[in-house]
This record gives C-alpha cells, structure tokens and sequence, in this order.
C-alpha cells in the first residue's frame, strides 16, 4: 500500500474534509467525505511516496540504480570496479578472495548510497596490504589504495 502527501502537504489526512481515495478496499468513508477509512486510519490522495503497515514491510521509497555520488566516490567505484575485474584473471587465496568480496559490498554501497563507509574503506586498506603479495602488480589495486587513501585521508 502506497501514501503520500495530501494536498495539505501534511501526508496524512486528519481532520477536516478528506481527499479523494487513493487506496482500494473496506471501510466507508466519512459523510461527504472522498477518503477511505480503515480502522482509525485515513488515506486520502496518494501520490510521490510510500507507506508500510504490517509485520515484516521492506519499503524502499526512492529512485532504483545508480545515486549521483561525489566526484571521488565515482573514482573509487570506478577503481573497485577494474581491480573486481583484475582479481578475477590471480591466482585465488583466501585475502584475494575476502578483498573481492568486500569489494562487490563496496560498489553495491557506493551505487544504492553515492558513498561508502569509513569502516567498510579501512577494511579495503587492510585487506589491500593483506593481499598485497597477490596483487602487487595491478595497477588497479594501486588505484583502489590512492582513492581509499584521499577519501580517509593520507
């Protein structure tokens, strides 16, 4: 079930006249009123966001894909991207293996949020140096370690 602003701009219809129903279902509306009633709740024009009621709801109320990110987290992602793709071409081991993994949460992170975390950028620089021996002559994981290390600073 989906809500969002009434012409009031409040989100909610409370008192005062309704607005036309949004939402499909029992309960009838107040007297001269267009909205629905259900239980002590009131929908009235829906349009532009959402709202969950129930157990177990996973709302997601927003553009899907890729967010617009700073400058330097679109360097970073684009980085996370070539060394995701260069680890696939080593030879496999545990830190190169736990560096991938962390570098697929990362570009998930970066395109649902435009950034990533200052935790989830200080595990990358560790498991980096983990790694190193592994990945020492990619030039996309010296990119990954420039662009963690401008984001954290130094």
């Amino acid at each position: 079930m989906a809500m969002a602003d009434t012409e009031d701009g409040s989100g909610v219809s409370g008192g005062g006249a309704d607005h036309t129903a949004g939402a499909s279902g029992g309960g009838a509306g107040p007297a001269g009123g267009g909205g629905r009633s259900f239980g002590g709740i009131r929908f009235g024009k829906v349009s532009g966001s959402a709202i969950g009621i129930g157990d177990h709801i996973h709302m997601v109320n927003g553009r899907q894909g890729d967010v617009p990110c700073d400058p330097a987290y679109q360097e970073l992602l684009e980085a996370v991207r070539q060394l995701a793709e260069d680890l696939r071409r080593v030879v496999p081991s545990p830190e190169v293996g736990a560096l991938s993994d962390e570098l697929d949460q990362t570009q998930d992170e970066i395109q649902r949020t435009g950034r990533a975390g200052a935790g989830r950028l200080a595990r990358i620089r560790v498991m980096l140096q983990d790694a190193s021996a592994g990945i020492g002559m990619l030039a996309s994981g010296v990119a990954v370690g420039q662009a963690v290390g401008a984001l954290l600073g130094g």
